[in-house]
Protein backbone atom coordinates (compact mmCIF):
# COMPACT_ATOMS: atom_id res chain seq x y z
CA UNK A 1 0.00 0.00 0.00
CA UNK A 2 1.28 3.48 -0.90
CA UNK A 3 2.63 5.52 2.00
CA UNK A 4 0.35 8.50 1.23
CA UNK A 5 -2.74 6.28 1.36
CA UNK A 6 -1.64 4.83 4.71
CA UNK A 7 -1.20 8.32 6.15
CA UNK A 8 -4.66 9.37 4.89
CA UNK A 9 -6.22 6.27 6.45
CA UNK A 10 -4.51 6.98 9.77
CA UNK A 11 -5.71 10.60 9.73
CA UNK A 12 -9.29 9.53 8.90
CA UNK A 13 -9.15 6.96 11.71
CA UNK A 14 -7.82 9.60 14.10
CA UNK A 15 -10.84 11.83 13.49
CA UNK A 16 -13.40 9.00 13.62
CA UNK A 17 -12.02 7.38 16.77
CA UNK A 18 -11.73 10.71 18.59
CA UNK A 19 -15.40 11.31 17.80
CA UNK A 20 -16.32 7.84 19.11
CA UNK A 21 -14.22 8.19 22.27
CA UNK A 22 -15.79 11.55 23.07
CA UNK A 23 -19.21 9.87 23.16
CA UNK A 24 -18.39 6.67 25.06
CA UNK A 25 -15.22 7.62 26.94
CA UNK A 26 -13.35 4.73 25.30
CA UNK A 27 -13.57 2.48 22.17
CA UNK A 28 -11.87 5.00 19.89
CA UNK A 29 -8.41 4.36 21.29
CA UNK A 30 -8.93 0.60 20.99
CA UNK A 31 -9.85 0.86 17.31
CA UNK A 32 -7.12 3.38 16.49
CA UNK A 33 -4.44 1.17 18.08
CA UNK A 34 -5.61 -1.77 15.99
CA UNK A 35 -5.29 0.31 12.83
CA UNK A 36 -1.87 1.73 13.70
CA UNK A 37 -0.37 -1.64 14.65
CA UNK A 38 -1.49 -2.95 11.24
CA UNK A 39 0.61 -0.36 9.40
CA UNK A 40 3.48 0.48 11.77
CA UNK A 41 5.93 -1.42 13.94
CA UNK A 42 5.21 -1.57 17.68
CA UNK A 43 7.40 1.34 18.86
CA UNK A 44 6.23 3.99 16.35
CA UNK A 45 2.61 2.79 16.66
CA UNK A 46 2.71 3.15 20.45
CA UNK A 47 4.24 6.64 20.35
CA UNK A 48 1.89 7.97 17.63
CA UNK A 49 -1.12 6.45 19.38
CA UNK A 50 0.02 7.91 22.70
CA UNK A 51 0.47 11.40 21.28
CA UNK A 52 -2.91 11.39 19.51
CA UNK A 53 -4.80 9.84 22.40
CA UNK A 54 -3.15 11.99 25.07
CA UNK A 55 -4.35 15.02 23.09
CA UNK A 56 -7.83 13.60 22.51
CA UNK A 57 -8.32 12.46 26.11
CA UNK A 58 -6.76 15.60 27.55
CA UNK A 59 -9.03 17.81 25.49
CA UNK A 60 -12.05 15.65 26.38
CA UNK A 61 -11.14 16.07 30.04
CA UNK A 62 -10.99 19.83 29.52
CA UNK A 63 -14.41 19.90 27.82
CA UNK A 64 -15.89 18.01 30.77
CA UNK A 65 -13.63 19.56 33.44
CA UNK A 66 -16.50 20.49 35.75
CA UNK A 67 -17.41 16.80 36.10
CA UNK A 68 -13.91 15.44 36.95
CA UNK A 69 -13.65 13.67 40.31
CA UNK A 70 -10.17 14.78 41.41
CA UNK A 71 -10.07 12.49 44.44
CA UNK A 72 -10.29 9.52 42.10
CA UNK A 73 -7.69 11.06 39.78
CA UNK A 74 -5.12 11.32 42.60
CA UNK A 75 -5.38 7.61 43.43
CA UNK A 76 -5.25 6.72 39.73
CA UNK A 77 -2.06 8.73 39.25
CA UNK A 78 -0.41 7.01 42.22
CA UNK A 79 -1.13 3.58 40.76
CA UNK A 80 0.00 4.72 37.31
CA UNK A 81 3.36 5.91 38.64
CA UNK A 82 4.01 2.63 40.45
CA UNK A 83 3.14 0.60 37.33
CA UNK A 84 5.37 2.71 35.06
CA UNK A 85 8.37 2.32 37.36
CA UNK A 86 7.93 -1.46 37.61
CA UNK A 87 7.52 -1.97 33.86
CA UNK A 88 10.48 0.31 33.12
CA UNK A 89 12.81 -1.99 35.04
CA UNK A 90 11.35 -5.03 33.25
CA UNK A 91 11.99 -3.31 29.88
CA UNK A 92 9.26 -5.34 28.16
CA UNK A 93 8.21 -4.64 24.54
CA UNK A 94 5.30 -6.62 23.05
CA UNK A 95 5.18 -8.09 19.54
CA UNK A 96 2.63 -7.03 16.93
CA UNK A 97 0.56 -10.21 17.26
CA UNK A 98 0.57 -9.96 21.07
CA UNK A 99 -0.74 -6.39 20.85
CA UNK A 100 -3.54 -7.42 18.46
CA UNK A 101 -4.61 -10.36 20.63
CA UNK A 102 -4.45 -8.18 23.74
CA UNK A 103 -6.68 -5.62 22.03
CA UNK A 104 -9.19 -8.35 21.24
CA UNK A 105 -9.13 -10.05 24.63
CA UNK A 106 -9.23 -6.95 26.85
CA UNK A 107 -12.95 -6.24 26.36
CA UNK A 108 -13.82 -9.86 27.15
CA UNK A 109 -11.59 -9.96 30.23
CA UNK A 110 -13.36 -6.82 31.42
CA UNK A 111 -16.78 -8.30 30.60
CA UNK A 112 -15.96 -11.57 32.42
CA UNK A 113 -15.17 -9.87 35.73
CA UNK A 114 -18.02 -10.91 38.09
CA UNK A 115 -20.44 -8.12 38.87
CA UNK A 116 -20.30 -9.17 42.52
CA UNK A 117 -16.64 -8.18 42.60
CA UNK A 118 -16.81 -4.67 43.98
CA UNK A 119 -14.16 -2.85 41.94
CA UNK A 120 -15.40 0.61 42.87
CA UNK A 121 -12.85 3.20 41.74
CA UNK A 122 -14.09 5.65 44.37
CA UNK A 123 -12.39 3.47 47.03
CA UNK A 124 -8.75 4.67 47.41
CA UNK A 125 -7.04 1.26 47.18
CA UNK A 126 -9.17 0.27 44.19
CA UNK A 127 -8.29 3.61 42.58
CA UNK A 128 -4.58 2.85 42.94
CA UNK A 129 -5.17 -0.60 41.41
CA UNK A 130 -7.09 0.97 38.51
CA UNK A 131 -4.23 3.39 37.86
CA UNK A 132 -1.76 0.52 37.72
CA UNK A 133 -4.03 -1.41 35.37
CA UNK A 134 -4.49 1.45 32.91
CA UNK A 135 -0.74 2.05 32.57
CA UNK A 136 0.13 -1.64 32.50
CA UNK A 137 -2.35 -2.44 29.74
CA UNK A 138 -1.34 0.71 27.85
CA UNK A 139 2.25 -0.51 27.72
CA UNK A 140 1.27 -4.04 26.66
CA UNK A 141 -1.72 -3.45 24.36
CA UNK A 142 -1.53 0.29 23.71
CA UNK A 143 -4.90 0.94 25.39
CA UNK A 144 -6.29 0.61 28.89
CA UNK A 145 -9.87 1.81 28.45
CA UNK A 146 -11.68 -1.57 28.42
CA UNK A 147 -10.19 -2.69 31.74
CA UNK A 148 -10.41 0.78 33.23
CA UNK A 149 -14.14 0.66 32.47
CA UNK A 150 -14.49 -2.27 34.89
CA UNK A 151 -13.68 0.08 37.77
CA UNK A 152 -16.47 2.48 36.74
CA UNK A 153 -19.32 -0.03 36.38
CA UNK A 154 -20.44 -0.02 40.03
CA UNK A 155 -20.09 3.65 40.90
CA UNK A 156 -22.71 6.27 41.62
CA UNK A 157 -21.68 8.64 38.83
CA UNK A 158 -23.32 10.22 35.79
CA UNK A 159 -22.13 9.56 32.23
CA UNK A 160 -20.41 12.98 32.20
CA UNK A 161 -18.51 12.21 35.41
CA UNK A 162 -17.46 8.81 34.06
CA UNK A 163 -16.25 10.24 30.74
CA UNK A 164 -14.46 13.17 32.39
CA UNK A 165 -12.65 11.19 35.09
CA UNK A 166 -11.72 8.37 32.72
CA UNK A 167 -10.38 10.93 30.26
CA UNK A 168 -7.88 12.17 32.85
CA UNK A 169 -6.89 8.60 33.75
CA UNK A 170 -6.37 7.64 30.13
CA UNK A 171 -4.39 10.82 29.45
CA UNK A 172 -1.98 9.79 32.22
CA UNK A 173 -1.80 6.29 30.74
CA UNK A 174 -0.98 7.55 27.26
CA UNK A 175 1.65 9.98 28.55
CA UNK A 176 3.28 7.04 30.33
CA UNK A 177 3.28 5.14 27.04
CA UNK A 178 4.94 8.06 25.25
CA UNK A 179 7.63 8.18 27.93
CA UNK A 180 8.16 4.41 27.83
CA UNK A 181 8.25 3.84 24.06
CA UNK A 182 9.44 7.32 23.09
CA UNK A 183 12.85 6.86 24.69
CA UNK A 184 12.35 9.70 27.15
CA UNK A 185 13.33 7.79 30.28
CA UNK A 186 16.94 7.02 29.42
CA UNK A 187 18.12 7.55 25.85
CA UNK A 188 16.06 10.64 24.93
CA UNK A 189 15.80 9.10 21.45
CA UNK A 190 13.14 10.32 19.01
CA UNK A 191 13.51 7.34 16.66
CA UNK A 192 9.91 6.21 17.17
CA UNK A 193 8.39 9.69 16.90
CA UNK A 194 6.20 10.71 13.92
CA UNK A 195 6.79 13.54 11.45
CA UNK A 196 5.89 16.84 13.22
CA UNK A 197 3.68 18.10 10.38
CA UNK A 198 1.74 14.84 10.23
CA UNK A 199 1.39 14.83 14.01
CA UNK A 200 0.02 18.40 13.98
CA UNK A 201 -2.66 17.47 11.43
CA UNK A 202 -3.58 14.36 13.43
CA UNK A 203 -3.90 16.40 16.63
CA UNK A 204 -6.14 18.99 14.94
CA UNK A 205 -8.41 16.24 13.58
CA UNK A 206 -8.46 14.61 17.01
CA UNK A 207 -9.60 17.87 18.62
CA UNK A 208 -12.33 18.39 16.00
CA UNK A 209 -13.59 14.83 16.40
CA UNK A 210 -13.59 15.18 20.19
CA UNK A 211 -15.55 18.45 20.01
CA UNK A 212 -18.23 16.97 17.74
CA UNK A 213 -18.51 13.83 19.88
CA UNK A 214 -19.13 15.95 22.98
CA UNK A 215 -22.26 17.34 21.32
CA UNK A 216 -23.60 13.80 20.88
CA UNK A 217 -22.73 12.89 24.49
CA UNK A 218 -24.85 15.81 25.67
CA UNK A 219 -27.92 14.50 23.79
CA UNK A 220 -27.94 10.79 24.77
CA UNK A 221 -29.10 9.42 28.14
CA UNK A 222 -27.21 7.33 30.70
CA UNK A 223 -29.10 4.13 29.82
CA UNK A 224 -28.11 4.35 26.16
CA UNK A 225 -24.53 5.22 27.12
CA UNK A 226 -23.90 2.21 29.38
CA UNK A 227 -25.78 -0.29 27.16
CA UNK A 228 -24.05 0.52 23.87
CA UNK A 229 -20.60 0.88 25.41
CA UNK A 230 -20.52 -2.86 26.17
CA UNK A 231 -22.09 -3.95 22.86
CA UNK A 232 -19.64 -2.00 20.73
CA UNK A 233 -16.52 -2.85 22.70
CA UNK A 234 -17.23 -6.61 22.61
CA UNK A 235 -17.87 -6.46 18.86
CA UNK A 236 -14.58 -4.65 18.27
CA UNK A 237 -12.78 -7.17 20.47
CA UNK A 238 -14.10 -10.05 18.33
CA UNK A 239 -12.75 -8.38 15.20
CA UNK A 240 -9.26 -8.08 16.70
CA UNK A 241 -9.25 -11.70 17.85
CA UNK A 242 -10.19 -12.79 14.32
CA UNK A 243 -7.42 -10.56 12.95
CA UNK A 244 -4.88 -12.12 15.31
CA UNK A 245 -5.92 -15.66 14.34
CA UNK A 246 -5.58 -14.72 10.67
CA UNK A 247 -2.03 -13.48 11.23
CA UNK A 248 -1.12 -16.78 12.89
CA UNK A 249 -2.18 -18.80 9.86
Amino acid sequence: MELDLILILILAATFATAFLSSIFGMLGGLILMGILISFLSVGPAMVLHGLIQATSNGYRAWLNRNDIDWKIVITLMLGSTISLIVLFFIAFEPSQILVIFALGLLPYIAWAVPKELSLDVTKPLIGVLAGGVVVGTNLVAGVGGPLLDVFFQRVDMTRHQVVATKAVAQTVGHISKIIFFGGLLVAFSFENWPNPSFLLIAIVLSVIGTTLGKKILDTIDDKFFFRWTQIIVLSVGAIFIARGLFLLT
